[in-house]
């Protein structure tokens, strides 16, 4: 009675087991253009290991709350989380630009020798993870440090200190014109995206006095 009990109790731990394991869905990319392949992807949780096929495809065993690891040679390493809606990711993977590195994508079988030149000498402002952020503020959040989001508005530390209601927001320029607000904007519809503040600012006059948010979109 004994051993059926212990049999059924471990049969049941297997299940729940089981049953938060399910398959993630991914692909990876260079430059938002070109697939990479042969990239190892694992999951830290689940402990399980694929590999990206010809057009940048992979699945992938993971648990609940897990965290997808990709740690290619010549490419930044990408950690990204697991939530409990996350069916499918699209992720970037940024190429550090150098002969070395090149000469290491392509003997790895990432990409093509004619696709990584093309994109190294055409393709610079591709080079991010834009499109992996939700929103244009989650965008703004992971890439620069000091700073703080609030109601849509962006405040700069070592900008005004004055923090009072409104006045004390980064100014938005869109294309090379002042805009009051940017949650429109979609992050994979952004080509460059920085950050000015002091007297890099001071081109903007008084509006530029507590820092200034440069967004270029991409042209159709």
């Amino acid at each position: 009675m004994k051993q059926i009990i212990a049999i059924t109790a471990l049969l049941l731990a297997s299940f729940s087991l089981m049953a938060q394991n399910r398959v993630v869905y991914g692909k990876l990319t260079v430059y938002n253009t070109f697939p990479i392949k042969n990239v190892e992807v694992t999951s830290k949780k689940a402990k399980a290991a694929t590999t990206s096929d010809s057009l940048g495809y992979f699945a992938i065993v993971c648990q609940v709350k897990d965290v997808i690891q990709i740690k290619p040679k010549a490419f930044q390493s990408v950690n990204k989380s697991v939530k409990g809606e996350t069916d499918t990711l699209r992720i970037n993977l940024i190429f550090i630009n150098s002969k070395k590195n090149r000469e290491i994508a392509v003997g790895y079988g990432y990409l093509s020798e004619e696709d990584l030149n093309y994109a190294v000498s055409h393709l610079e402002a591709e080079n991010n993870n834009f499109c992996s952020y939700t929103n244009i503020f989650d965008l703004i959040r992971g890439q620069f440090s000091g700073v703080t989001v609030t109601d849509n508005a962006v405040f700069i530390r070592g900008g005004n200190t004055s923090f009072t209601p409104g006045a004390s927001a980064a100014l938005f320029v869109v294309n090379g014109q002042p805009t009051t607000g940017v949650d429109w904007i979609s992050p994979c519809e952004i080509a460059t995206i920085d950050i000015l503040k002091g007297s890099d600012a001071a081109i903007y006059g008084t509006r530029g006095g507590n820092g200034v948010i440069l967004i270029t979109t991409r042209k159709e």
